[in-house]
């Protein structure tokens, strides 16, 4: 059992499968609290599922919740015109019992499961990895997060998944630092200099004190990953222009 936050149909709106429609699974929860994160995750009595599939209408059903009664609700989509269940949160890492039973009851329906993660749970992530076919996996700058020490942990967690198909998201203000930019690409070419990465200007919303870096100054960032790495895209969060979830 546990607790979600919601679960709907929409499109990817960030990296490098944004456009694509998918089921979301959302979880609550966090290990960590970044400074510019929008996401309402917190434990709540109860969970809401978009019925039907895109029409942002929704009933509420109690938490928590167990794998059974969510695959049934997710066979309730057509999964054959989603590219996959996007397992988001929060931080769906925490919930991985869960999900290793979530998935023999839907890995029969031929979906795929994409991870959306904060790339800090290496542990979890090694339980879970079998069963996962995509990894969208942040690096924190301390710049935007407000954390710090994660250099090491995002190094290890993103070694843990480099046999799947993995690319990287990192969120950049008018704050962020050229240091910064360039560990991060370093701890990305000691895997593998060819997995993307994608720069992700911040989204400006109440509470958050930075600000959204020119576009000039996102071009610099990304002419000095280059010199590191063979794939940079800059990518905002493309959901949020389109008033999606």
């Amino acid at each position: 059992m546990t607790n979600l936050v919601e679960i709907f149909s929409s499109i990817q709106g960030e990296g490098i499968y944004t456009g694509a429609r998918q089921v979301f699974v959302r979880f609550s929860g966090c290990n960590l609290k970044c400074a510019y994160c929008d996401t309402p995750y917190e434990p709540n009595p109860r969970f809401r599922v978009e019925f039907p599939a895109g029409t942002r209408e929704f009933v509420n059903y109690s938490n928590p919740a167990g794998p059974d009664e969510t695959a049934e609700i997710i066979k309730k989509f057509n999964l054959k015109k989603h590219h996959s269940i996007s397992l988001t949160g929060g931080e769906p890492l925490l919930h991985t019992k869960f999900i290793l039973q979530l998935s023999r009851l839907l890995k029969a329906e031929g979906t795929m499961f994409y991870l959306e993660t904060n790339g800090t749970l290496p542990s979890h992530l090694a339980i879970l990895i079998p069963v996962i076919d995509i990894v969208s996996m942040d690096i924190k700058l301390p710049s935007t997060s407000e954390l710090s020490g994660l250099w090491d942990t995002h190094s290890e967690f993103l070694q843990t998944c480099s046999s799947k198909e993995v690319f990287v998201k990192t969120v950049v203000s008018s704050s962020t630092t050229e240091p910064e930019i360039i560990e991060a690409c370093k701890i990305i070419k000691g895997v593998n200099p060819k997995i993307p990465l994608i720069i992700q200007p911040v989204s400006s919303h109440s509470g958050y004190p930075g600000k959204s870096p020119s576009i000039r100054r996102v071009i610099k960032l990304q002419e000095l990953a280059l010199d590191y790495l063979t794939d940079v895209r800059v990518i905002p969060q493309t959901h949020k222009y389109l008033g999606q979830l």
